[in-house]
């Protein structure tokens, strides 16, 4: 059932828009739909009114932003890229199809990463109406032929992410005991499967596993590091929720 509520400290089109999710696309009439799960969404906000079919938990409304960002140093690179984007907030995601997504995304940009997931679910998802389709679980991407994940615009991305979806389908990926472990050997059990390095797999963890203190470092966000800051900076700089900080710096340098 639709949902109207007021909403403090949150930017829907920065959450939505910032590269961290590849399933919504912006309306003309201003309402973002995305499909999350097995379920298509409709959400629109208005100043501080949220309103639509979401999910609380996938928008993370229930954190408080001040505290996580009470815990940034306080540099002003960071302090004018949070002040930019405030409202910014990390989503919760399935984490096969996070997982599934970012190894797709590898040297693609945003706009080619959301063809190639649409390509997956029109291909392989089930339908959720005439134009909307669920990501395909990874027993469908484990049976998968090559030519069929070949078709989606993959490339030599198709033999990496059939290879992650047949351990996820095995058993020999627990990708709900990422959640439980320490963040070392979460990144460890990530990074064994092919095609996947620090990059996606911190993604992963940031976006899916609630590790917040992963930092991905891209090309954007290595970019942001050397413009903004005059010596090296490491991830455990930016504290415990180094990854929300990450992901501001990320959307900020994108938004130059």
């Amino acid at each position: 059932m639709p949902k109207r509520i007021n909403v403090t400290d949150f930017n829907l089109a920065a959450t939505l828009e910032c590269g961290q999710a590849f399933r919504w696309s912006r309306q003309p009439d201003g309402w973002y739909e995305g499909v999350v799960g097995q379920k298509l969404h409709r959400v629109r906000q208005t100043g501080d009114i949220l309103e639509g079919d979401f999910d609380s938990h996938y928008l993370a409304l229930n954190v408080s932003l001040p505290a996580i960002t009470a815990t940034f140093p306080k540099d002003a690179p960071l302090r004018r890229a949070v002040k930019k984007h405030w409202g910014l907030r990390l989503t919760r995601q399935e984490p096969w199809e996070t997982l599934a997504s970012f190894i797709a995304s590898s040297t693609k940009q945003i706009v080619q990463i959301r063809q190639i997931v649409e390509h997956l679910a029109r291909r392989f998802g089930e339908p959720l109406n005439a134009t909307h389709f669920s990501f395909p679980s990874p027993d469908v991407i484990a049976r998968a032929s090559h030519e069929e994940l070949l078709a989606c615009k993959l490339g030599f991305r198709a033999k990496y992410i059939q290879a992650a979806a047949r351990q996820v389908a095995d058993g020999k990926l627990n990708l709900a005991a990422l959640r439980k472990m320490e963040y070392e050997r979460a990144l460890e059990e990530l990074m064994a499967l092919p095609g996947v390095g620090e990059k996606i797999g911190n993604c992963v963890l940031l976006f899916s596993c609630g590790h917040e203190n992963a930092f991905p470092i891209d090309v954007w966000v290595r970019r942001a590091l050397e413009r903004l800051y005059r010596h090296p900076v490491e991830p455990s700089y930016f504290g415990r929720y180094a990854g929300w900080a990450g992901q501001y710096l990320f959307h900020n340098e994108r938004n130059q």
